[in-house]
């Protein structure tokens, strides 16, 4: 049981060595004309306003004086450190967190109450720092669990590590057992804003849930220390989590609910909230999507009525502090006794401030039937005191296990969600990766405790021909495409034929050889690589395909009204920016470019669909090297997008040596269709 926590801190330390040393080489080791040529530092910029944030922490807003609008590294959320070269500034830096960046300006939340004096003199600059709070917290947080004995946390702990010494415990979710838990657990009204897609024959209709949906939200609520939902692409995950965690908030005070990603917290504060939950997102708000801004605690700070006098207070305080802290040519008892008094006033209003401050928050965290946050982001001192009964993790599949963690420890009872077979999490040290690091929490937890898992099995994305192949795979066949997608087809105008719903096109024996990015170790990364040719390819056909459907650049509003939304990924970002820039050069192309064509990598597509789906694998090799493309789950990713078609395009020469390549191109010339790049070269 310990070592595996001790081999899991030993790796997580080895990971942020690793993370660290990278930073400092790409950044903090360059001069500073350097490292403003590549985007990490602003420098020189002139302070535009000062002001005081909530929390008792003072914000400076700076502008960019030269290179103004060239690209840069910075955006809001990233530590940075505020300084000054001039000669007669004092102790010249201040860190921060960037608050937002608009073009040239940038604003600044300091870790300070109060704004340094010094940056009145000029030369000023903007540094970009190493982040480790998050590897501070996942370290804590290992601690706290090898050290925990004789409570609940040691005993989630064994469960999770020590499966076979429990027996375990299980609501026992038949049907007729779910439908039982949701008649308890719902009112008639509980989703009655589901998603479009939402199945309309089952018992539970009104509530926008399938069979397994129901299954899984009673298990949410009746597994007495663990539930794992297994949610494959399109099955509906996050709306069977709002419903568990809607019905939850109904016998609980406060839910907490966590994900590894800004992002996906967002998402579940988004539609928690529309279901009329009072929801409240915990974390910096420069991290915060401005969608659900209102829910986080300054903004519900800053609405309440008491929010202007605490203002008022911490301004007086803060100018009490700066008369105190001025020079004075004579200073003796009675300017020593004032000086004394100014401090003394300050500190009696800060500690007001702050008193009146932390009641407001207390009543909007007690008042909140869900709080919402990152996984790290549950270690936020808002949250230091605070016990829930139930944790929800979303998309623990990309996370670590460590950070994992860090939620746990506050709860009585977890609730895992995910897939394995999607992204898995980050790790930068490859060393650390093999050695486990890369193995997330809810996969050792679907193997080990098959009983606790509830699978999704009905998707409601993609037709059957696109899902088939990764549903065999992945699945173990266990998915059913709903009855509302399966067949759906994109029509040919004129012959009304149904699209092939998969086709590859195979790049063999067309010399279309992959390239590597040219400045990649000048910039200190990991080298991209792109394939002209077969981005080149990729533009014809999409060009020919829309052409052939009467689709006009004209007139593209109207154009667009049936103009299906198409998705272009690739696994290399030099591919995905020489496809942006191939396509926005062509003239046919361009007009759909803004609204109606998405470019971007597969990693960075996690989470979206669209009608079709192009697929570009660049990689074309005389010594059938793939890479990452090794990584399948990527794959499954890119592949599980596309709602009606799906083009790949790959050279079958290199990926074919694979055999999940070679399943995946026999099951396009079975089932889709298999494409020769000759066909589509004029």
């Amino acid at each position: 049981m310990l070592p595996h926590f001790q081999q899991l801190r030993q790796l997580l330390r080895q990971e942020k060595e690793a993370d660290h040393q990278a930073f400092l080489s790409m950044v903090r080791e360059k001069p500073l004309a350097e490292r403003v040529e590549q985007g990490y530092t602003w420098y020189p910029l002139q302070v535009v306003s000062t002001g005081f944030a909530l929390n008792e922490k003072a914000f400076v807003i700076v502008e960019r004086t030269a290179r103004l609008n060239a690209p840069h590294q910075l955006r809001s959320g990233q530590p940075v450190s505020l300084f000054s070269n001039a000669p007669q500034a004092e102790d010249p830096t201040q860190s921060g967190i960037i608050h937002f960046v608009e073009r040239n300006r940038m604003k600044i939340i300091l870790h300070a109450r109060d704004v340094p004096e010094w940056i009145q003199a000029g030369q000023m600059g903007v540094d970009l720092l190493f982040d480790d709070r998050s590897y501070h917290e996942m370290d804590r947080a290992l601690d706290k669990v090898m050290q925990a004995k004789g409570n609940r946390l040691a005993e989630l702990r064994s469960l999770m590590t020590e499966p076979r010494k429990h027996e375990a415990k299980r609501f026992k979710t038949t049907q007729e057992h779910a439908t039982g838990a949701l008649s308890e657990a719902f009112d008639p009204h509980l989703l009655s804003d589901s998603e479009e897609n939402t199945p309309v024959n089952t018992p539970f209709a009104q509530l926008g849930l399938n069979p397994s949906q129901q299954m899984a939200v009673a298990a949410m609520l009746h597994n007495p220390d663990l539930a794992i939902i297994h949610g494959p692409p399109g099955t509906g995950k996050t709306t069977t989590l709002v419903a568990g965690i809607k019905a939850l908030a109904k016998t609980e005070s406060t839910v907490l609910v966590a994900a590894p990603s800004n992002t996906a917290a967002d998402l579940l504060t988004e539609r928690l909230a529309a279901q009329g939950l009072n929801v409240v997102r915990i974390g910096n708000v420069s991290r915060v999507d401005e969608s659900v801004l209102e829910h986080t605690v300054d903004a519900l700070l800053s609405a309440h009525p008491e929010a202007k006098n605490i203002k008022k207070v911490k301004i007086a305080a803060a100018d009490f502090r700066r008369q105190a802290g001025k020079f004075k040519r004579n200073f003796g008892a009675e300017e020593r006794h004032e000086r004394q008094h100014l401090k003394k006033q300050a500190r009696e209003l800060d500690a007001w401030a702050r008193t009146l401050e932390d009641r407001l928050v207390d009543e909007i965290l007690s008042a909140a039937q869900a709080i919402i946050c990152t996984l790290v982001g549950a270690a936020h001192p808002l949250l230091e005191k605070r016990q829930f009964r139930t944790c929800v993790i979303d998309e623990a599949a990309q996370a670590l296990e460590p950070a994992c963690w860090i939620p746990i420890i506050k709860c009585q009872r977890v609730v895992l969600a995910g897939d394995p077979f999607q992204l898995p999490p980050t790790v930068k040290n490859h060393d650390a990766a093999r050695k486990g690091l890369s193995v997330t929490l809810i996969e050792r937890c679907l193997e080990a405790l098959p009983d606790l898992v509830s699978l999704l099995t009905v998707q409601y994305r993609m037709q059957q021909v696109i899902m088939d192949f990764s549903n065999q795979y992945f699945y173990a066949g266990a998915l059913m495409a709903h009855e509302s997608v399966a067949q759906r087809a994109l029509l040919s105008p004129e012959t009304q034929v149904a699209e092939q719903g998969v086709t590859f096109i195979d790049t063999a024996g067309c010399g279309f050889e992959e390239k590597m990015q040219a400045n990649a170790v000048a910039l200190h990364r990991n080298p991209s690589r792109f394939n002209p040719e077969e981005a080149t390819l990729l533009r014809d056909h999409l060009s020919q395909w829309l052409q052939a459907h009467g689709y006009s650049n004209d007139s593209v509003p109207e154009t667009a009204q049936s103009l299906p939304s198409i998705g272009i990924l690739s696994p290399y970002r030099e591919q995905v920016n020489h496809l942006e820039a191939l396509l926005q050069e062509d003239t046919y192309l361009q007009p759909f470019m803004a609204d109606y064509i998405t470019i971007n990598t597969i990693d960075g597509f996690q989470g979206q669909e669209r009608d079709v789906i192009y697929i570009s694998l660049v990689r074309s090799n005389e010594k059938h090297e793939i890479g990452f493309l090794q990584d399948y789950r990527r794959m499954n990713v890119a592949m599980t997008r596309a709602r009606m078609m799906l083009v790949v395009l790959g050279d079958s020469a290199t990926i074919g040596q694979n055999a999940f390549y070679q399943q995946f191109m026999d099951y396009c010339a079975e089932y889709g269709a298999y494409r020769t790049a000759w066909e589509f070269m004029g």
